[in-house]
């Protein structure tokens, strides 16, 4: 289980690590497009933007439905609260490692003023 929600964060974040990507996701946010739509929106050629399709579709991000000759991309339907918890984790972390640092900077403060002298 572990090994696969570590696998999930790794290709979530590998595939937001790119700004065209995280730009996809945004339009797709907006509304469902054909990966011709997108890459006329990105200045870009089918094939490079099939890659970056493919890659937010391996990460569940982003699904495809082919009909005819028009590949229709929207939202995956998994979202991403795997990777916001994982990152307020993070976020929770650094939060109480400033807060402690705040605590050492105020004693030494304190200390200074108690001891009689300034910094300047």
């Amino acid at each position: 289980m572990v090994q696969s929600s570590t696998a999930r964060l790794d290709a979530s974040f590998a595939a937001l690590s790119d700004a065209t990507r995280r730009g996809v996701l945004e339009q797709l946010g907006r509304a469902d497009a054909s990966i011709t739509e997108l890459a006329a929106k990105f200045h870009m050629t089918l094939t490079g933007m099939k890659k970056h399709v493919g890659v937010l579709e391996q990460a569940g991000l982003v699904t495809t439905e082919k009909v005819g000759r028009v590949r229709t991309c929207r939202l995956g339907l998994r979202g991403l609260d795997e990777e916001a918890a994982w990152i307020e984790g993070r976020r929770q972390i650094w939060n109480a490692r400033f807060d402690a640092l705040d605590d050492v900077v105020e004693a030494l403060k304190r200390k200074e003023t108690a001891d009689g002298w300034q910094s300047e």
